[in-house]
């Protein structure tokens, strides 16, 4: 699946064999790299590959830490897992007679990865290690839309539904009965036996906690969380300072904005306000997606003042598919392929359009396009003096604390000249910093849900469908939430370090093309980089004997 996802088109027609066996195989894996790694004199290597090695050493440690913990045994949330499996028809091109041969193999085979799943969440539930009930509830209304009496219905049907011309007619009739056959034979009863299983087996085994404190190893696994996701040594206390911090200094800026557009009321009618007053929304979903194609294109033509170097790769904007949106965030960024067959692309929730207030358009594409992650993340696949696994390798503190610095050059491309759009690009850095201080307080500091659904409404003005979901996320995901703002804030201190040391000299698409030039990586090798180029920076000016 993951091939897929890079446009590696190999295991198109298989899914991850999910087996214990499986798994075990990949973990010995993973430790004889690591102890191949060890042989390797780091003094003998030249150029970046002392940097490759480390990051590549990283890598593989994140994943033996996951086994040994034991995530490989929660396989399911709210947000994805081998019910959104026909997901993944999103991400191929479907051109040819073979792309659809391969999609009917993996429909053909879905009981067995559905089966293995519900084999891993029984030993999960054995080992103590399930999800909290309040975000597994959300599932089976997933599952049951895989259960359809009509196949042409079913999510995995959709590829079938608008062949190209270019398959012949005779082709198309024989691969779209072959699919419906396969939906009634093989898909339906494969969900019919995991909705089963969930409802009766695993939604009472879950744990009324929302904490990953309450399972075996929890409190050992959030910190190695902390450093997976930040790149950092924080302690979780430290972070939670860090948020209540920033929280208090954005609600400063928040209330300046309140003050500037005349209204009388508190901050907290203020929120109310902006939450339900009629023209801060669209009813229409088709309007919502059309405003953000119009602010991505009024975007792009600037880009060329603020970075030297930009991505050849474009991007397009969708929607996201109306069995996830319910239960997921207000948008998300898919990268491209890595071979350069599939684009990038925003796609942004339309599900109850009333529920996604416009001024929040500007800041939400300039963080999941352009400048955010599509530039970023582009760029790096660009860089083919890079091996393949540093072009997309995973730093969560670089590619979100990225995007969310993005959200801040919007105001100096002059995107919140409305006080609202400023409002909107506070409410997101707001909900940054909120994570901080609610994903520490749910896995650290034994917070509720409630809690945490209060701690969110009283500081930002997001909605409550997107606060639920929000919380929701950072209770299934652990520690992912504290990299945005970690992130942003490290990339702030070297700009702001550039701009003391340099001076007049300061140039800033130099200093966007070096922040960019070697991909995601580790904070701790983004500053190293930067003050290499203000050394030499620094050396270039010095004058010649």
């Amino acid at each position: 699946m993951r091939a897929t996802y890079l446009g590696d088109h190999r295991f198109d027609d298989r899914w991850p064999d999910a087996s214990a066996a499986a798994i075990e195989k990949s973990h010995a894996g993973d430790l004889a790299v690591l102890q191949t790694l060890k042989t390797i004199p780091t003094s003998q290597l030249t150029g970046e590959d002392p940097l490759n090695k480390e990051l590549f050493r990283r890598m593989y440690q994140g994943s033996i830490d996951a086994y040994d913990w034991g995530l490989q045994y929660l396989p399911v949330t709210q947000r994805g897992g081998v019910q959104t499996a026909a997901e993944l028809a999103e991400l191929i091109q479907f051109s040819t007679v073979k792309d659809y041969t391969n999609w009917l193999a993996r429909m053909d085979t879905i009981g067995t990865f559905v089966d293995q799943t519900i084999v891993l969440m029984r030993e999960g539930m054995r080992r103590g290690l399930v999800q909290p009930k309040v975000i597994m509830q959300r599932v089976p209304d997933q599952i049951a839309k895989q259960v359809v009496k009509d196949p042409t219905a079913s999510p995995f049907y959709a590829p079938f539904r608008k062949m190209p011309d270019s398959i012949p007619a005779a082709d198309r009739e024989r691969l779209q009965a072959a699919a419906r056959e396969s939906i009634t034979r093989n898909v339906v009863p494969a969900y019919e036996r995991f909705h089963e299983f969930f409802v009766n087996e695993y939604l009472p085994a879950c744990r009324d906690s929302v904490g990953v404190w309450d399972t075996p190893g929890g409190d050992a696994w959030y910190q190695k969380r902390i450093a997976w996701f930040t790149t950092t040594d924080l302690t979780a206390d430290q972070i939670h300072e860090i948020g209540l911090k920033e929280v208090a200094r954005i609600r400063g800026e928040m209330q300046r904005i309140i003050e500037q557009v005349g209204f009388t009321g508190s901050f907290q009618d203020f929120l109310q306000y902006l939450r339900t007053d009629p023209k801060f929304r669209y009813t229409d979903p088709q309007q919502l997606l059309q405003a953000y194609m119009v602010m991505a294109k009024r975007i792009d033509p600037l880009l060329p003042q603020y970075f030297g170097r930009l991505p050849r790769m474009p991007y397009g904007v969708r929607p996201i598919p109306m069995e996830s949106a319910p239960d997921t965030t207000t948008a998300y960024y898919q990268g491209p392929a890595l071979d350069g067959t599939r684009a990038g692309y925003y796609y942004v929730n339309l599900y109850k359009p009333e529920e996604r207030p416009i001024y929040e358009i500007p800041v939400l594409t300039i963080h999941e396009a352009v400048p955010g992650h599509h530039l970023q993340i582009a760029l790096a696949q660009e860089l083919g003096s890079l091996p393949k696994f540093r072009r997309d390798f995973e730093a969560t503190a670089f590619v979100e604390g990225w995007a969310l610095y993005s959200e801040s050059l919007g105001e100096e491309m002059g995107f919140y000249k409305d006080p609202y759009d400023k409002f909107g690009q506070l409410t997101y850095e707001m909900w940054r910093a909120v994570r901080l201080v609610v994903d520490t307080g749910i896995h650290h500091k034994h917070w509720t849900r409630e809690q945490a659904i209060q701690f969110f409404k009283e500081n930002a003005a997001k909605t409550e469908l997107d606060i639920v979901n929000e919380v929701d996320r950072y209770i299934s995901w652990p520690g992912q939430a504290l990299a945005y703002k970690i992130g942003q804030l490290k990339i702030r201190e070297l700009r702001t370090t550039a701009t003391a040391t340099l001076g007049p000299d300061f140039d800033l698409r130099q200093f966007h093309d070096v922040v960019l030039g070697s991909g995601a990586v580790p904070l701790d090798v983004l500053e190293a980089n930067v003050q290499r180029w203000l050394k030499e920076r620094a050396a270039a000016a010095q004058p010649r004997p």
